[in-house]
């Protein structure tokens, strides 16, 4: 979730760009750069940290220079450090790019490249596209970035000067966010509107495939088919803060929107069945290790504790490999029965949950590898793992979990999917359909959020109940579970998730006309059992709101309300009920006045024990 700001007018740069970094600082970040164009000369800053590291080294710059970029990176390629830091500059020192997204294909475009004699500083994929523009540029910059991004592969929102055309500011726009700022005889680009709120409150939203050449006198906007087109200029009337949550009432409900871009970042780029050498090159268990593993414990906390329940579903349907998911406060006080043999998944958002460090220590004594799944690169658990698979899902500031969840469950079908091709459990046929289910599941969750209204519908019926039980079976439960705690979070009504086999045990006690039960009854293997289940709510006289597959008439008639979910592979479900789960809590959070970003007693990162 790196941020771009971009200026052309007659202001100093450097503070214009400074100041739109910081207004960004919310995206999150491990280093800033700027670089502009003054006196002939092309300047260059970067800092890992904050953004006052780069501000202390420009202190002594005195500078005028009226055109520049400027960009806070979120690493995805390459640990944080200054050579990774953004902007990055052709072999010349010319040509200056800053890009927010992911190129797919930049290890095939390296290789090309170094071969033509480029020369790389950086372990990142976003200098690839500044060499490709050096490869091609012959005096104009604009031809020169027509003809490189033709050659990418991925998602990019690039901000490009260049020291041959000092008076040109290029952006442009793939599956990445860029807006135009338009001024008086000045413009900028970003990443979100905060960054230059202050400066102007008429917007044009680039189209993917947009490319905008910006100089002091006017812009031109070029489409994906390379025509001169108009956009249409937008007024912004937000404050500050709902300038950072892009018009959304809460930084909660931008993060459940966000849900279905982070997951295709997470997936983006690593997919490849056709060949396995290349499938997750970013994850440095050798095909050898992954054969001989026989065991598999993930440990987590809270929400990556579900995500971890659905991954011992996930590994051992799909890769055979019997797996065990720990509470990892718990897990740290065994007596544990561990061997070389045995994999350790820990999936922590920040990488600096307490419990689950622990257990990742402790496990190291039995010679165990280790995998991180996290969010955050050179966090500790990543430090302290064997290898790491990095979500794309950038900073959540709200407390409760939502986009990092999905996040994670993505990161886990895809391990679960390359672990069974290594050990021979799983068919070329089976990963394709697999694949092709997965890459449709980011359009799906467009497509329930499009229905939001629906879930409001029903969070105004039931805002001021006191009791909620969710149930769910199989790789539900743990939705089931994840649900619960979201409700309990958000809006501090008392919610169980339980197993709906379990619900005879106990919690049909509880039961009466009184008593909404969210029941998670998408098609499966034990549909029947939870129709089953669900008659025995009703005969309790139980409140029974469903979330159920589209065209499952039957489930109208066991049920007070129904939501539907595009159809899906039994075992990516969990990917998309959580959806209306998290707007239900969501909504009940704020018709009963909580503070849903921020609630009461909880921490994002848990850090001690």
């Amino acid at each position: 979730m790196c941020g771009i700001v971009g200026y052309i007018g007659n202001k100093v740069a450097t503070e214009v760009i400074l100041e739109g970094l910081r207004r960004l600082e919310y995206r999150g970040y491990d280093s800033s750069g700027i670089a502009v164009i003054e006196n002939g000369s092309l300047k260059i800053s970067r800092a890992v940290g904050k953004i006052i590291n780069l501000q202390n080294a420009l202190q002594n710059e005195k500078s005028s220079a009226t055109v520049g970029v400027g960009h806070i990176r979120w690493a995805t390629h390459g640990k944080p450090c200054e050579e990774n830091a953004h902007p990055h500059t052709d072999c010349n020192k010319k040509i200056v790019v800053v890009h927010n997204g992911i190129i797919e294909n930049y290890r095939q475009l390296k290789q090309e490249l170094i071969s033509e004699g480029h020369r790389f500083l950086s372990e990142t994929d976003t200098e690839v596209i500044v060499h490709l523009i050096e490869r091609y540029f012959k005096g104009d910059i604009l031809l020169a970035v027509k003809a490189a991004v033709k050659k990418l592969k991925g998602a990019y929102a690039l901000g490009v000067v260049s020291l041959d055309n000092p008076d040109v500011l290029i952006g442009v726009r793939y599956d990445a966010p860029l807006v135009v700022g338009i001024g008086d005889n000045e413009y900028f680009i970003a990443s979100d509107i905060p960054a230059v709120l202050s400066y102007t409150k008429r917007f044009i939203f680039l189209e993917d495939g947009d490319m905008v050449e910006l100089k002091k006198e006017g812009y031109r906007i070029f489409d994906k088919k390379d025509q001169i087109c108009e956009r249409k200029i937008n007024k912004i009337e937000w404050d500050s803060l709902m300038a950072e949550k892009s018009g959304y009432k809460h930084f909660m409900l931008k993060e459940i929107f966000e849900q279905s871009q982070t997951i295709e970042d997470t997936f983006r780029g690593r997919i490849e069945v056709e060949d396995i050498n290349e499938f997750f090159n970013e994850v440095n268990i050798s095909p050898e290790i992954i054969k001989n593993i026989n065991r598999i414990s993930i440990v987590a906390c809270g929400t990556s504790y579900h995500a971890g329940l659905i991954g011992r579903f996930l590994f051992e349907s799909v890769s055979g490999i019997p797996t065990e998911t720990d509470i990892g406060s718990e897990f740290r006080y065994r007596d544990l029965i561990l061997n070389s043999q045995t994999l350790l998944i820990a999936i922590s958002q920040s990488g600096e949950t307490a419990d689950t460090i622990a257990p990742l220590r402790e496990s190291k004594k039995f010679g165990v590898k280790t995998l991180s799944i996290c969010n955050v690169m050179g966090s500790t658990i990543t430090r302290e793992s064997d290898a790491t698979f990095y979500t794309r899902c950038g900073p959540e500031i709200g407390v409760a979990s939502t986009k990092a969840f999905t996040g994670q469950l993505t990161a886990i079908y895809l391990l679960a999917l390359y672990f069974g091709i290594i050990k021979g459990k799983v068919t070329k046929e089976y990963s394709i359909k697999f694949i092709d289910s997965l890459l449709k599941i980011p359009r799906d969750i467009v497509s329930i959020l499009n229905k939001e209204q629906e879930i409001k519908v029903i969070a105004k019926k039931f805002f001021k109940k006191s009791d909620f039980l969710y149930l769910g079976r199989g790789p539900n439960y743990p939705i089931a579970l994840e649900g619960a705690l979201k409700l309990k979070e958000i809006s501090y009504i008392h919610a169980e998730g339980y197993p709906a086999g379990e619900m005879k045990h106990g919690p049909i006690a509880l039961i009466d006309e009184n008593l909404p039960v969210v029941c998670i009854a998408t098609d499966g293997k034990v549909y029947e059992k939870i129709l089953s289940n669900i008659e025995e709510v009703k005969a309790r006289e139980g409140i029974v709101i469903s979330i159920a597959a589209e065209g499952d008439e039957l489930i109208k008639e066991k049920s007070d309300f129904v939501f539907y979910v595009p159809k899906t592979e039994e075992l990516l479900y969990p990917l998309l009920n959580i959806i209306p789960l998290q707007l239900l809590a969501y909504h009940i959070g704020v018709l009963r006045g909580c503070d849903v970003d921020q609630p009461r007693n909880l921490a994002k990162s848990v850090t001690v024990e």
